[in-house]
């Protein structure tokens, strides 16, 4: 909920009681990434006339090889057959965490107060940390037809994270081209998940998901996880965005996997935060008695603009894979948007909890919108303006916002360092997952 910069905010309750500019994940670093989710929405006054028409629009993203991905998608399709739970692929490969320490710890920016210490609660991990490669059916499939397979980690089996990579998207045949570095192409992990930074440093005690399963979803579609098309961008230039297929087929998994599940938390960083409240949604369709929070990481400013939805929306298929919800009846490709995403699960399933973590001045995010015309100076602005959109379509998301220029948090041993307001992130984070009541918290000297 948008507060006053100068406080925290004042405390609410829950109406639910009982519930990556280059991430290291992996032996990869995921490219930098481009749309996201909420913040902006409200602003379609701040669009300038001049990219009013879809003919100028489609002119500016090409010329600018801008990777605006405001697209209208969503789900239930899946690979393989679409009669009940898919059953889990024959061929899997077990791939041992690696034991290596993580990497010190970057230099905070200079406006965020960097904790030395924690109070965090200490988790007692009890768990090998191992993770499954399960190697998808053939349709689901990477931009260039490659095979897709995606990761299962096996902890405690009522509590689990259901997690989507972000890298990047593209929408022309210069961005998807084969010189193009506009997205992660291929799923990667070639040596096995070996992660151990932020939500997956998994031997660190002050981690808040040490002990939960988990599910790590791959990007490599160019469609923040969005789409369902084939699509012919000419020059020879022939792009499968499975994103929607994919991810959905994950879910599965992970509800096959996972049927008892009681506590689910849906996350991703920068393009992977973007589709996290719709797949929140599709979560509670496969285990409706779960308890599912919401934490979307670097996606908060970019705008509800029609004209983009659907020229976005177009060459991504994402109409192909809106979900069959009476939510989406009737949806067209100009009223979908990704702050709607928030909108539509949280009337889908009001007992959904919705939070966000940006940065105020995030260079990443600025840098996409200005390529769009939108003014950017003020992000910060921009982000608190989406959130306002979005908790008036009656949805309340509560929202962390760090001073500064970085991007994203959860994938970074600042995950466990970063302090706003005398909050620790971690600490908000774990209350969050807990079903508390908690404040949104809000940089007061934000930087510029």
């Amino acid at each position: 909920m948008a507060r006053s910069h100068a406080t925290v905010g004042a405390r609410r309750t829950r109406r639910w009681a009982p519930s990556l500019d280059h991430v290291s994940v992996g032996n990869v670093r995921t490219a930098r990434p481009t749309i996201s989710p909420r913040r902006i929405a409200a602003n379609v006054s701040l669009m300038p006339e001049s990219v009013a028409s879809p003919d100028t629009v489609m002119r500016m993203l090409k010329r600018r090889n801008v990777l605006v991905m405001m697209v209208v998608g969503g789900l239930v399709t899946s690979c393989a057959s679409s009669e009940g739970p898919q059953a889990a692929p024959a061929t899997t490969v077990a791939a041992a965490i690696a034991t290596t320490a993580a990497p010190a710890p970057a230099e905070p920016p200079a406006s965020t107060q960097a904790a030395t210490t924690t109070e965090a609660p200490v988790t007692t991990v009890s768990y090998v940390d191992e993770w499954e490669r399960i190697v998808a059916p053939s349709d689901c499939m990477c931009s260039d037809k490659s095979e897709y397979s995606f990761f299962v980690r096996k902890a405690d089996p009522a509590k689990v994270v259901f997690f989507l990579e972000g890298g990047g998207a593209c929408f022309d045949a210069a961005g998807c081209g084969p010189k193009s570095t506009n997205f992660k192409r291929t799923v990667g992990y070639e040596g096995g998940m070996t992660s151990n930074e932020g939500l997956f440093d998994l031997a660190n005690p002050k981690n808040p998901f040490a002990d939960y399963s988990m599910v790590f979803v791959p990007y490599c579609t160019g469609d923040v996880h969005l789409g369902n098309a084939t699509h012919d961008y000419g020059d020879g230039v022939v792009v499968e965005h499975k994103g929607s297929i994919n991810a959905t087929t994950a879910l599965k998994k992970m509800a096959e996997t996972f049927p008892d599940a009681t506590e689910v938390v849906v996350t991703g960083a920068s393009g992977g935060s973007v589709p996290s409240p719709l797949y929140a949604g599709l979560t509670h369709d496969v285990l409706p008695t779960a308890r599912i929070s919401v934490f979307a990481d670097g996606s908060g400013a970019y705008p509800d603009i029609p004209v983009i939805n659907a020229t976005i929306g177009a060459v991504w298929g994402t109409m192909n894979a809106v979900p069959a919800w009476s939510e989406y009846a009737a949806i067209t490709l100009e009223t979908w948007s990704l702050p709607g995403l928030f909108v539509k699960s949280g009337a889908h399933d009001p007992t959904i909890a919705f939070a966000r973590h940006d940065y105020a001045f995030d260079e990443t995010q600025q840098f996409f919108a200005s390529l769009a015309g939108i003014p950017a100076d003020r992000l910060v602005d921009l982000i608190d303006k989406n959130e306002a959109q979005i908790e008036a379509g009656g949805v309340e998301l509560d929202s962390y916002i760090s001073p500064g220029h970085d991007h994203t948090v959860i994938g970074t041993p600042e995950f466990y360092t970063e302090k706003v307001n005398g909050v620790l992130l971690v600490d908000w984070v774990r209350d969050l997952i807990a079903g508390k009541s908690i404040d949104d918290v809000h940089c007061q000297d934000c930087g510029s």
